[in-house]
């Protein structure tokens, strides 16, 4: 058994090691980089000695970026929910890696608001988050690849551990349980092409993705636009409690966003990227584990998450 293990750790650690050949020669495509992991991964990627094509939603943002970064870096403005703005960004891609390609393809842009519970939420809500992390990823997706397939490269595409276990209302497990779909998809269609494509699942790190309001005026708004029927089927007592433990929550985001931009370098530079990376302790010690769970048991352990409403039965 320890002859075993030590094998699959030689051969675990072999793959780590077996690296992609001559990548200051190759281009990497990254949208949402004004901050957090696309900002900080597209500045790894530089030190790597890549050539780095960095999309930006805002202008600040680009600025900033190009700054802090040497010449081998180029940003473009990009809103992945606007068509025309997804079909410039793709055609100065093209201008830029010429008949070599797009080596790699990393999408991730995204937003996690509104969220909350679902009855809380208009079809607007939901749009707005599904737009960004789902629809606009597929479509960048689809315009870059056949550049992607003329350099044989791959896509990396950001999910979500609530991609695996939906433990939050709105949007956002929506459009992740939804990437996850399409990665997989789409990674079959493209093995013919030695193309790959990785999926990547975080736990509960400290990102932009929450904005700038806190989190209690947030769900304030939420409370006070709900019909007063609504508001009393839950009662004050639930709003406070769901709102307490998801502030909890919140503040126990991992600070250290490296442990998920190492993940997304190794499935760009490596030769044998995984299918799945999952960086965070409570990915590998609660949501994977709640995912394998028959369904019944995780309804019961996430249900005690939860407060009871008002009118429950």
């Amino acid at each position: 058994m320890a002859a075993l293990t030590d094998l699959s750790f030689m051969y675990r650690w072999f793959k780590n090691c077996n690296l992609v050949r001559n990548l200051s020669e190759k281009y990497v495509f990254i949208t949402g980089c004004d901050s957090g992991f696309g900002n900080l991964l597209a500045r790894q990627l530089v030190d790597r000695g890549m050539k780095v094509l960095a999309a930006c939603l805002t202008e600040e943002g680009a600025q900033k970026l190009q700054q802090d970064t040497s010449y081998q870096l180029q940003t473009i403005l990009l809103d992945v929910t606007k068509t025309e703005s997804i079909k410039a960004a793709a055609q100065w891609v093209r201008d830029q890696v010429g008949e070599q390609g797009l080596w790699a393809l990393v999408n991730n842009a995204g937003v996690g608001l509104p969220s909350g519970p679902n009855e809380w939420l208009t079809k607007e809500d939901f749009v707005k988050v599904i737009n960004v992390n789902l629809v606009g990823l597929i479509e960048v997706t689809l315009n870059m690849l056949p550049m992607v397939k003329k350099a044989r490269g791959r896509v990396v595409n950001m999910s979500s551990s609530g991609g695996r276990v939906a433990v939050i209302g709105g949007g956002y497990c929506v459009s992740k349980f939804g990437v996850e779909a399409f990665s997989d998809s789409i990674r079959r269609e493209l093995h013919f092409f030695g193309v790959k494509v990785s999926i990547i699942e975080p736990g509960n790190y400290r990102t932009s993705i929450l904005g700038q309001e806190t989190l209690q005026s947030r769900m304030k708004k939420l409370w006070d636009r709900l019909p007063q029927e609504t508001r009393d089927s839950y009662g004050e007592e639930y709003f406070r409690v769901y709102t307490e433990k998801l502030a909890n929550y919140m503040q126990l985001a991992h600070p250290k966003l490296s442990d998920v931009t190492n993940s997304m370098e190794h499935a760009v530079v490596s030769r044998s990227p995984r299918v799945r990376y999952n960086p965070g302790l409570d990915v590998k010690l609660l949501y994977l584990p709640l995912a394998k769970l028959p369904t019944s048991v995780t309804d019961f352990i996430l249900s005690r998450y939860l407060p009871r409403p008002a009118d429950s039965v």
